[in-house]
C-alpha cells in the first residue's frame, strides 16, 4: 500500500551576482509542506527550495541553483531488494538483461588495517574469470555472479577471489548475505592521480536544463582543482545526440588542464534528438573504451548526466552490457545523473549501472524550479542538495 511522504522546506535565501549588463537580485524562501503518494516507497526528506529565474537576455546562470538527491543502492541493499519484489519494478532485470541479485562483498586493508586502494580483484568460477573490478579509496569492491544472465542457485564452493593478479587468492567466498570477504595485501605504492570524465546528452530535450547544467559542471570541475590541490587530476569530457543528429558523439580528451574540459563544455548546446531515446551506447562507448584511462589511478569516475534512456533493442542492450562490465574492470565508476523526462525504465538502468560500477544513483529534483518535472525516484529518505554541491562532495569522498 503507497505510504505517505511528507517534505520540509527550509528557508533558504539565495543572492545572485549581477548578470552581464543586468543587475538582480535573486532570493527565495520556501516552507512548505505536501504529502503525495508514489511507488509505496516513502520519500521524506530535508528540503532546500528555490526558484531560479533568468531572463535569457544576455544574462549569465550562476552555480548552485539545480537541485538534486543521491540514493546508493550499495548501501540500502535491503531497500534495493525489496523494490524489486514489487510487481511494477520486478520486470526491470529482465528488461535490461542485468541481473545484480548474486553479490559477492570485499574489504581489503593491510595487516595494519589501512585500505587498499586500486586492487584487481577478479572473480572466477572453476578458474575462468566471470567479473573484475577495483578496490575503491576505501579498499572496498562489489563483484557480481552471473551478471549477464539470470541464474536461481550459484554454487559458491566453485568460485575464487584472484587478487593482484596472484598476490593473494581466496578460496572460500561468501555471498553478501553472509558477510564481507575480508582480505589482508601488502599494497603497491599508493596512486595519487584521478581521472573525471562528463558524459552530457545534449539533445533537445535536455534544451531546458542544460545551460544550467554545464554552469554546474564548470563550477564542480574548478572547485574540485581547488579543494585537490596535490592531487593530480585528469578531466575529459563526452557530449552526446542519436544517430541521423549533427554528430552521435562530441569528445574532448584526458587532459591535466580543466581549462581545456570547461572550454569544451561551454559551447556545448542541445539540439537534435527526436524521438526518445538518444545514443547512449555510443557515448558509454566513447566515454569507457575510447578514453585513456589511467592504468593506476586513486579514483576513476564518470558523471552520465541524461534525461532519456538508450534505444532498446538487441545490439544496444549487448553494447550496454559490454561497456558496463569493462567500466567495472577498468575501476570506473559510474555515477548516473538524470535530468527532467526520464522514465521508470531509464531510472532502473542507470541505478544497475551504478551499482555494477561500484557508483551512486543521483537525480536532479524539482526543488529548483529548473527545468520541467522531474520524476521522483522509487528511493527512500533522502537529502536534497545543490547538484554541484552534491558532486563535489561524492568525488572528494572518492578521493580522500
Amino acid at each position: 500500500m503507497p505510504v505517505s511522504t511528507s517534505y520540509s522546506y527550509y528557508i533558504s535565501i539565495f543572492m545572485i551576482q549581477h548578470l552581464i549588463k543586468i543587475s538582480l537580485s535573486l532570493f527565495i524562501v520556501g516552507f512548505v509542506f505536501g504529502c503525495g503518494k508514489h511507488d509505496g516507497i516513502s520519500e521524506s526528506s530535508d528540503m532546500l527550495s528555490s526558484s531560479a529565474e533568468n531572463t535569457g537576455q544576455g544574462g549569465q546562470n550562476q552555480p548552485g541553483v539545480i537541485t538534486a538527491g543521491e540514493w546508493n543502492d550499495l548501501d540500502n541493499w535491503a531497500f534495493w531488494t525489496e523494490l524489486l519484489e514489487k510487481d511494477k519494478f520486478k520486470g526491470m532485470p529482465n528488461y535490461w538483461s542485468l541481473f545484480n541479485n548474486h553479490r559477492v562483498s570485499v574489504q581489503i586493508t593491510t595487516d595494519g588495517g589501512q585500505p587498499v586502494g586500486d586492487a584487481v580483484v577478479q572473480l572466477k568460477r572453476s578458474g575462468t574469470t566471470i567479473f573484475t573490478t577495483r578496490t575503491n579509496n576505501k579498499g572496498k569492491a562489489e563483484l557480481w555472479v552471473d551478471l549477464l544472465q539470470k541464474s536461481q542457485d550459484i554454487d559458491y564452493t566453485v568460485l575464487t577471489l584472484d587478487i593482484n593478479q596472484g598476490a593473494k587468492i581466496i578460496s572460500e567466498v561468501k555471498p553478501y548475505h553472509e558477510g564481507v570477504n575480508t582480505i589482508s595485501l601488502v599494497p603497491p605504492a599508493p596512486a595519487n592521480n584521478v581521472d573525471i570524465c562528463l558524459v552530457v546528452d545534449a539533445t533537445g530535450s535536455m534544451g531546458d536544463e542544460l545551460e544550467y547544467l554545464k554552469t554546474e559542471l564548470v563550477d564542480v570541475l574548478s572547485r574540485v582543482q581547488q579543494a585537490n590541490p596535490n592531487t593530480a587530476i585528469m578531466t575529459s569530457s563526452v557530449f552526446y545526440r542519436d544517430i541521423g543528429d549533427e554528430y552521435v558523439t562530441r569528445t574532448s580528451a584526458f587532459t591535466t588542464d580543466h581549462h581545456t574540459t570547461i572550454d569544451f563544455i561551454k559551447v556545448q548546446s542541445a539540439q537534435g534528438g527526436g524521438d526518445f531515446p538518444e545514443a547512449v551506447h555510443t557515448a558509454l562507448e566513447k566515454s569507457i573504451s575510447a578514453l585513456q584511462w589511467s592504468a593506476k589511478a586513486r579514483a576513476r569516475i564518470l558523471f552520465l548526466v541524461l534525461d532519456a534512456p538508450p534505444h532498446h533493442n538487441t545490439s544496444v542492450i549487448e553494447s550496454l552490457r559490454a561497456q558496463v562490465k569493462k567500466a567495472a574492470e577498468l575501476g570506473i565508476r559510474i555515477i548516473p545523473v538524470t535530468a527532467s523526462g526520464i522514465d521508470k525504465n531509464t531510472e532502473f538502468l542507470m541505478r544497475f549501472f551504478a551499482m555494477t560500477t561500484n557508483g551512486t544513483y543521483v537525480f536532479i529534483t524539482d526543488h529548483s524550479g529548473v527545468g520541467n518535472s522531474h520524476l521522483e525516484a522509487s528511493v527512500g529518505d533522502y537529502q536534497v542538495e545543490f547538484l554541484n554541491d552534491l558532486m563535489v562532495r561524492l568525488i572528494n569522498a572518492y578521493v580522500e
